[in-house]
């Protein structure tokens, strides 16, 4: 099996830069994922963040989480639970608008680093989009401009953590599924590991190594690029030992945004592989998504296609 593509983008700035955009691109086309280090996001505060999400979970979400536990019996489980998962959540919009003064029992230290983050993160997206436009031969800023809809992109933050689990073998840490929008940029914890991609019909670890982002590319860029790239399957395994942190940021089209393959690359289709996508308003793919998330892609895929020839 082919090692994990890890890709250091100081590399992009010298001589190697040829060599690190045609490790972007085998990472793109046969991964779907990859790890980033040297992407501009100084260290010192990759680690405050990772102290304060802890600290909050402890604080905050723990006891919530095995109340929950308790309350649904799932301490000694005998039978695989198919219909949940092994995590305790919550969610941060930053785009179109932000949410964050509404979230209760963060800190204002929390809540500015966050904010930062966000906007670190936001300008990391949208480099790696660019090199995506590159190595595609499209025109920079194609990307951008395709998710932008009316009001710009969508962007968000799932801040997870994934508790020791009993019975790792009958729950999920989180359910095998593909990502519904953009370009996903995780930050996950350097210590406890558990997610996982499906290769060539095989899961494979994402290794957790610290201060990397790691970066997986959702359902829109795969249609947009005619399938050149893929979204894939990934799901994380809750362990027996440790408590795995995991902040994963959304850069999704705007809901308004009409997503379709780039005109530019279908000319150099064949003809069969020109009818591949559909064309769809990112909401309506998104409202599907919410009922079949833990569902294979094509389907969706093909829904979309008979909504738009309907």
């Amino acid at each position: 099996m082919a090692k994990f593509p890890v890709i250091n983008m100081e590399k992009l700035n010298g001589e190697e830069r040829a060599a690190t955009m045609e490790l972007i691109k085998d990472a793109c086309e046969n991964w779907g994922f990859f790890e980033v280090l040297n992407h501009g996001i100084p260290y010192d505060f990759m680690d405050k963040i990772e102290s304060l999400t802890k600290e909050h979970y402890k604080k905050c979400m723990e006891q919530r989480f095995k109340e929950l536990v308790a309350s649904k019996a799932l301490e000694g489980l005998q039978a695989e639970v198919t219909d949940m998962d092994w995590e305790s959540t919550f969610y941060l919009r930053h785009l179109p608008e932000s949410n964050m003064a509404e979230i209760p029992d963060l800190t204002d230290e929390y809540r500015k680093v966050m904010k930062e983050f966000a906007l670190k993160l936001e300008k990391l997206a949208e480099e790696l989009l660019d090199l995506f436009c590159e190595n595609l031969g499209l025109e920079k800023g194609y990307l951008k401009k395709a998710f932008y809809g009316a009001k710009g992109p969508t962007f968000g933050t799932k801040v997870s953590n994934y508790p020791p689990c009993p019975t790792p073998d009958k729950i999920k840490g989180l359910r095998a599924h593909t990502d519904a929008g953009g370009i996903i940029l995780l930050f996950q914890d350097p210590q406890v590991g558990g997610l996982q991609l499906l290769k060539d019909g095989e899961w494979v670890n994402v290794p957790p190594l610290r201060h990397s982002i790691v970066i997986n590319l959702g359902d829109q860029l795969e249609v947009i690029t005619n399938g050149q790239y893929k979204s894939v399957e990934h799901r994380v395994i809750a362990q027996t030992d440790g408590a795995r942190m995991s902040i994963a940021s959304f850069y999704n089209p705007g809901s308004d945004a009409v997503i379709y393959p780039a005109p530019a690359l279908l000319e150099k289709e064949e003809e069969e592989k020109k009818g591949l996508y559909p064309k769809f308003v990112f909401e309506d793919y998104m409202k599907l998504y919410a009922l079949l998330k833990f569902q294979a892609k094509e389907p969706r895929f093909e829904a979309m296609k008979a909504i738009a020839t309907a």
